[in-house]
């Protein structure tokens, strides 16, 4: 008899289990009306729109060249005796640079002088004979074009002697030599190389609908590779008037000063602003759509991601101007777009919580009503 009494107790626990199941899952329903909807919103990150000097410009790559180059040829023939220039030595111009074997030269020049001697002579006792009518005219002629041909012979000799010395053309850099001490050097051969890197110059073939744009005297801002971190100023030294026909491009040719740090033949990103804007209303590139409408962001409205289309101008960097469509201190959407639609609710990273669940609850009470 025992065994019938336990059960109404037992079916009176598990009526009072069940209904306090019930009102605990009532209660969880009737819990706070913005964490559903902050749930369900979409995490983003912003910047705001923000004024800020904007600069139009164009960019491209070319390599460095010297402002003049030479190669240092030998004009004679001879043995080498003396090389006195190495490679990175700064030379002048007219400085000698090796000294060639000038002996034959010498012997030349010293035979050649005193054939023009002898005609000099000549030609005086020609001119006492030709005032006293003793010889022809004919002959007193001949006698001064001898000596004129013997005094030309002289001088190319004296020439030849002093291209034993073989000199610097351009003042600049020894950037190689190709001769040692004791070699036998042709005439014609190169023997050495010299840059003007005082100066040095980057050519840019730039599209034709650039023409308009690019001036001589412009600012110009260039990295190398080499060089990492390191910006270096420049100008727009000269622009070709004439455009190519076979690539559509002109000429444009940018200066640098050369130094230590700049060599010729480093290869050079390069920057010409031709126009800036001091107080151009900014976003970032990264706040752009990437569909192929119109321009357009993300702003953040209350809590809400609303596309807002927008009139562009210039690109500068990282941040892009907007001419149209936005005001300052507008929040756009940088980062977390791509699942965002017109109307969805988002999440603001880093923004304080509390605020996010008042935005919440206050469209949860909008839409009950």
């Amino acid at each position: 008899m025992s065994g019938h009494r336990r059960w109404p107790v037992l079916w009176l626990l598990a009526g009072a289990v069940a209904l306090a199941g019930c009102n605990r899952g009532g209660e969880e329903a009737q819990g706070e009306p913005g964490e559903e909807a902050q749930a369900q919103a979409v995490p983003v990150e912003t910047v705001a729109a923000a004024r800020r000097t904007v600069a139009a410009s164009y960019t491209g790559t070319a390599s460095l060249e010297p402002l003049a180059e030479s190669q240092v040829v030998a004009k004679t023939s001879g043995v080498a005796l003396q090389v006195l220039a190495e490679e990175g030595q700064a030379v002048r111009a007219g400085q000698t640079l090796v000294r060639l074997d000038p002996d034959r030269a010498r012997l030349n020049m010293a035979q050649l002088e005193a054939q023009m001697r002898k005609l000099e002579n000549n030609f005086k006792r020609s001119e006492q004979l030709a005032a006293q009518q003793l010889i022809s005219a004919g002959e007193h002629d001949q006698l001064r074009y001898d000596l004129e041909n013997a005094r030309a012979a002289h001088r190319l000799a004296a020439l030849e002697l002093s291209y034993t010395n073989v000199t610097a053309p351009i003042s600049g850099v020894v950037a190689s030599r190709s001769i040692k001490t004791g070699n036998f050097v042709q005439i014609n051969t190169p023997i050495l190389r010299i840059v003007d890197n005082s100066r040095l110059e980057a050519t840019l073939n730039v599209p034709e609908r650039e023409l308009a744009t690019l001036k001589a005297g412009q600012p110009v801002s260039m990295q190398v590779d080499a060089l990492p971190g390191v910006t270096f100023e420049g100008r727009v030294d000269r622009v070709a008037p004439v455009v190519d026909a076979g690539s559509g491009t002109f000429r444009v040719i940018c200066a640098f000063e050369g130094g230590d740090s700049l060599q010729p033949g480093m290869f050079g990103r390069i920057r010409i602003d031709y126009d800036q804007r001091a107080d151009a209303l900014a976003v970032p590139r990264m706040a752009l759509l990437d569909d192929e409408g119109e321009p357009a962001v993300y702003v953040v409205r209350d809590g809400k991601a609303v596309r807002t289309t927008v009139a562009t101008g210039y690109a500068d960097g990282a941040f892009v101007e907007v001419r149209e469509g936005l005001e300052q201190g507008d929040q756009v959407v940088t980062a977390g777009k791509v699942a965002l639609r017109d109307g969805s609710d988002v999440q603001v990273i880093g923004a304080p919580a509390a605020a996010t669940a008042t935005a919440a609850a206050a469209r949860t009470d909008g839409d009950s009503r």
